[in-house]
């Protein structure tokens, strides 16, 4: 059974940290891009980072650059996503998808006809 579940969510105060996991069983992690997506209510999909196959490439929205890091461990079959400084507009639900890396460049609109796989996701709410 093919699956991406995330974890790692939860109810912070502003400035502080966070990593979610996600980790991937029933299909072959080392072959392709991942990627972290959120979405806040009422507001559209946002890329949040992606991470090449190898793990030497990754990119980031440009709300998140220098705050958050992307990071995966083939043995673990898991993609990180280390938060730092969050702050309120950061609250939204998180989730991680798999996709061609033929799709790498084009990863912050990948839509979901073609993502591989997507997990349903983690809340994180950034309040006082």
């Amino acid at each position: 059974q093919v699956q991406l579940v995330e974890s790692g969510g939860g109810l912070v105060q502003p400035g502080d940290s966070l990593r979610l996991s996600c980790t991937a069983s029933g299909f072959i992690f080392d072959s392709i891009a991942l990627a972290w997506y959120r979405q806040a209510p009422g507001k559209e999909r946002e890329g949040v980072a992606c991470i090449n196959y190898r793990g030497d490439d990754t990119y980031y929205g440009d709300s998140v650059k220098g705050r958050f890091t992307i990071s995966r461990d083939s043995a673990k079959k898991t993609v990180y996503l280390q938060m730092n400084n969050l702050k309120p507009e950061d609250t939204a639900v998180y989730y991680c998808a798999a996709f061609s890396s033929l799709l790498i460049k084009l990863w912050a609109s990948v839509t979901e006809k073609g993502m591989m796989y997507r997990g349903n996701g983690t809340l994180v709410t950034v309040s006082e």
